[in-house]
């Protein structure tokens, strides 16, 4: 899947520090969450597809890095974020 760019401009202005700020934490947490529920619901159709599996699940871990260091780093930028993505409850 390819993002397009004004998809992902949209997604770094909203969650970064502006649409050309693609190093941010919490852009490439936000990119990588709109990566990860388009496999979601691509493998809902095709559930043979085992590449796109093993995709999925080094997406997740790489979000779930990028979470934990953002979480040592500022605790509330964290707890902001996963409520604006909607990961956890």
């Amino acid at each position: 899947m390819t993002l397009s760019t004004e998809n992902k401009e949209s997604i770094f202005e909203k969650f970064g520090k502006g649409k050309t700020d693609t190093g941010s934490t919490e852009g490439q947490a936000a990119l990588f969450t709109e990566r990860i529920n388009h496999l979601t619901l691509h493998l809902k159709q095709n559930q043979k597809d085992f590449a796109t599996e093993r995709a999925l699940v080094t997406l997740v871990g790489k979000r779930r890095k990028l979470l934990d260091y953002l979480k040592n780093k500022d605790i509330l930028k964290y707890r902001e974020l996963i409520k604006e993505l909607g990961i956890r409850k």
